[in-house]
């Protein structure tokens, strides 16, 4: 089972938006966390920004760079972030965890002209006193 910390400590996380139809839709995204929160970023025309402006509920799951799973999912709350302080936050905390990698996507995103047409998505925990509870469950499980 993942918990809060396991989503914030991984590489790749898997993101998971919801259609109108009700379908799930999984996503691997690079995630960086900052306090109690995670950013990740997109373009801004892609699908999985357009459902998260419908539908702010998501689920997420340690993944490797494909996608495939390596942990539970854990329901959290997804929405995009447009607050100019708050997507230079996201940034720092982006380049932080992906230092050359992201700066190399940076750069050819400037280059091609995407850079300025990103979307930043912000992602807690529903309830952070759930995901603590969550972690602990865990401990207490592995330890039993």
């Amino acid at each position: 089972m993942s918990n809060w910390q396991d989503i914030q400590t991984a590489r790749y996380i898997s993101l998971s938006t919801q259609r109108k139809s009700g379908a799930m839709v999984n996503t691997p995204v690079w995630a960086a966390p900052e306090g109690e929160k995670l950013y990740a970023f997109s373009a801004a025309d892609a699908g999985k920004v357009k459902r998260l402006r419908n539908f702010a509920a998501v689920r997420v799951a340690v993944c490797d760079a494909r996608g495939k799973l390596l942990g539970d999912w854990m329901d959290a709350q997804a929405h995009i972030t447009e607050d100019a302080n708050e997507i230079a936050t996201a940034l720092q905390a982006l380049r932080r965890r992906y230092g050359w990698q992201i700066r190399m996507t940076d750069f050819f995103s400037k280059l091609s002209g995407r850079y300025n047409r990103r979307a930043y998505i912000r992602i807690t925990a529903p309830d952070p006193a759930l995901a603590e509870r969550q972690g602990q469950g865990q401990q207490s499980e592995q330890e039993g």
